[in-house]
């Protein structure tokens, strides 16, 4: 199975750490967030992958190369500007044909560390056009939540209740033809694709895992996934 990776991103809520480096070549522990996907391509099997960029692209492409020297064949999809997350993987769509088969697609700002082949598997064998990976996702709420009845009498109270959720992990195993849901040129979210995709009655199926995602959306949430790197360094 080939991967598609997105790194073209602009990553504004990470400045001013992003002014100067990509936010996927962000280090996390001893190297770059963007190797530490390769390598769990790697790890799942992955040989050939596409690496969508845009943003400060040259440090991407200097450090990667062709990816030989991290058992992988990199080839890259340029833009000249940011084009949201569908669009940037429309740009691969060249670097895709031929191959035939699904593919992997995934955000270039995240860890993963769940069965990518599993993830592949069901897909083939439910006969899904895009499977979404999704992250079992808890929180508290730092409130306490009040139910009423229809005549406004409290009829419970919770305090910091846990809410659970299943969130999109950006990490997709799609059919090729998505392509042909995703506007060339033009800026277009990884949302309409999945939309676009449903209202043609495309089959949309789902992968669930509760550990091995870790986001880096913001400040907080670098700094978080990069403490926990090294609590994992130490106790190995």
């Amino acid at each position: 199975m080939r991967s598609v990776i997105l790194a073209g991103g602009l990553g504004t809520r990470l400045q001013p750490y992003t002014m100067f480096l990509p936010k996927p070549m962000l280090p996390l522990g001893e190297k770059p967030l963007l190797e530490h996907l390769v390598d769990w391509n790697k790890r799942n099997g992955v040989r050939h992958i596409v690496m969508c960029v845009s943003y400060l692209r040259k440090t991407i492409q200097d450090y990667f190369e062709n990816g030989g020297r991290f058992g992988v064949e990199i080839e890259y999809a340029v833009s000249d500007r940011p084009l949201a997350t569908a669009g940037q993987l429309r740009t691969a769509a060249g670097l895709l044909d031929g191959g035939g088969g699904p593919f992997a697609c995934m955000y270039g700002d995240s860890v993963f560390d769940f069965g990518l082949r599993g993830m592949a598997r069901l897909h083939r064998k439910r006969g899904s056009f895009i499977t979404m990976g999704l992250y079992e996702y808890r929180t508290s709420l730092q409130y306490g939540v009040i139910e009423t009845d229809a005549g406004g009498t409290v009829t419970k109270w919770d305090e910091k209740p846990e809410i659970k959720a299943r969130i999109n992990m950006g990490c997709y195993i799609m059919e090729p033809g998505v392509m042909d849901y995703i506007p060339a040129g033009k800026p277009y979210g990884m949302d309409g694709l999945v939309r676009g995709a449903m209202a043609a009655g495309r089959p949309v199926g789902s992968f669930t895992t509760k550990k091995g995602f870790t986001d880096i959306g913001d400040k907080a949430s670098y700094k978080k996934a990069y403490q926990r790197f090294l609590e994992k360094l130490g106790s190995i």
